[in-house]
């Protein structure tokens, strides 16, 4: 019987990496085939994709994903906890995965799985411990490990755990699982040579950062040692074409101008805004000429930059916390953004054990003949970021992508496929 792998991703930008934990789990898992989730035009961790999703698609095609799909917009800039929840959701919707798998710094699953329970259940005596860090007015992240390490009492076990950004989804995804009641059995890959915010190479090993940074300095022949050819070309095209988006601060004079059109009541309505933060930001955004003094002004003990970057990407995209809060109560549609000829099969096999799943292939024509409203306006929402998102680009600032970008096939990548 065919073995199917989930994977969720960012691929910001694909690097070899990647390339080794998409082999290793299929290694560990002996899967026939692979599923790959990926991130939009923006990503998590409050920040532009370098590369449009569609060429993320095709790197991952290029590599070994026999489908990738797109998480949407609202989730992918989410919270690492509702980031996690509705990818499992698409993965468990699909109803044909068997495995999912992801990287890790922790040396075992089993460590991770203890954090996750007690953050699944929150036990009372852990949500007195969170209460008492969280009043002390520190960020929710710092206040979470704090509680943690008091609860599991095993400082040798857990110290550093949560200061690992893979260990960080790793427990989102296991606790969401346990809160889908997914059969889906989770495989952690130890993260090889170098860490997610690493700067340095090792060997052919580079981080997502690191690579980052290197396209800041345009150190091309570095950055050709760390990717597979097949992704460092298209890489290369796209830098070429000006078809890229070095970072959120692309944005920054679009940012500003939203914040100080807006009133303090409508900031308040973004999701992660709390407690007043609203003034500070509007303060910020009325004194201030560019984002790195906006984050400078805003950003505290209690607010972390990525949470603010996010909140510039909720005030961006007019994402309010009324579409956020809707996106955790449903089941997300299936947006399909590449598939390889087994990839075609998988899609069969798809449709058949669920009939009713919400599978995107042509936005135009689901949002024309899907009755669900809040499906169709996350759809437009992934839309408008892409139609945003292209504003950033040095050249050819083209509209609806969406609509006029075809499904990417094997056709697409034979020309540089590893």
């Amino acid at each position: 019987m065919s073995k199917v792998l989930g994977i969720i991703a960012e691929y910001n930008p694909f690097h070899n990496g990647h390339f080794y934990h998409i082999k290793e789990s299929i290694k560990q898992t002996d899967a026939d085939y692979v599923v790959c989730i990926i991130s939009g035009n923006f990503v998590q961790r409050g920040n532009t994709s370098i590369i449009n999703k569609w060429t993320k698609a095709k790197m991952a095609m290029a590599n070994g994903a026999d489908l990738v799909i797109e998480l949407p917009t609202v989730y992918s800039i989410s919270s690492a906890e509702n980031f996690a929840e509705g990818s499992i959701k698409i993965l468990d919707s699909l109803e044909i995965v068997d495995d999912i798998s992801f990287g890790i710094e922790a040396n075992d699953l089993a460590t991770l799985n203890n954090i996750a329970n007690v953050l699944y259940q929150e036990p009372k005596k852990y949500m007195s411990l969170f209460n008492h860090e969280i009043s002390k007015g520190i960020s929710f992240p710092k206040a979470r490990e704090n509680a943690l390490m008091m609860y599991l009492n095993d400082i040798k076990r857990y110290s550093n755990v949560l200061n690992g950004s893979n260990n960080i989804l790793a427990i989102e995804y296991l606790k969401a699982l346990k809160k889908l009641k997914s059969s889906l059995r989770p495989i952690g890959i130890k993260r090889e040579k170098v860490l997610y915010n690493d700067k340095i190479i090792i060997d052919d090993f580079a981080s997502a950062t690191a690579i980052r940074k290197m396209l800041l300095d345009r150190k091309f022949e570095d950055i050709s040692k760390v990717m597979p050819r097949s992704s460092y070309i298209m890489l290369a095209q796209e830098f070429r074409n000006g078809h890229y988006v070095i970072d959120l601060y692309k944005f920054q004079k679009e940012i500003i101008y939203i914040l100080r059109k807006m009133t303090k009541k409508e900031i308040s309505n973004l999701p992660d805004v709390s407690e007043g933060l609203e003034n500070v930001i509007k303060e910020a955004a009325d004194s201030c000429n560019n984002i790195i003094e906006l984050l400078n002004k805003v950003k505290s003990k209690r607010y972390t930059q990525t949470r603010i970057q996010r909140i510039l990407i909720y005030a961006l995209l007019g994402i309010n916390k009324k579409m956020m809060e809707t996106s955790k109560k449903i089941i997300p549609y299936t947006r399909i953004l590449g598939y390889s000829p087994k990839g075609k099969d998988l899609l069969s096999e798809i449709a058949r054990k669920n009939p009713k799943i919400n599978l995107v292939v042509s936005p135009k024509k689901f949002i024309e003949t899907n009755n669900n409203r809040n499906l169709k306006e996350m759809l437009e929402k992934d839309i408008f970021a892409s139609n945003i998102y292209t504003l950033g680009y040095e050249k050819d600032s083209l509209s609806n992508l969406d609509y006029t970008n075809k499904v990417i096939t094997i056709t697409d990548i034979e020309g540089v496929k590893k």
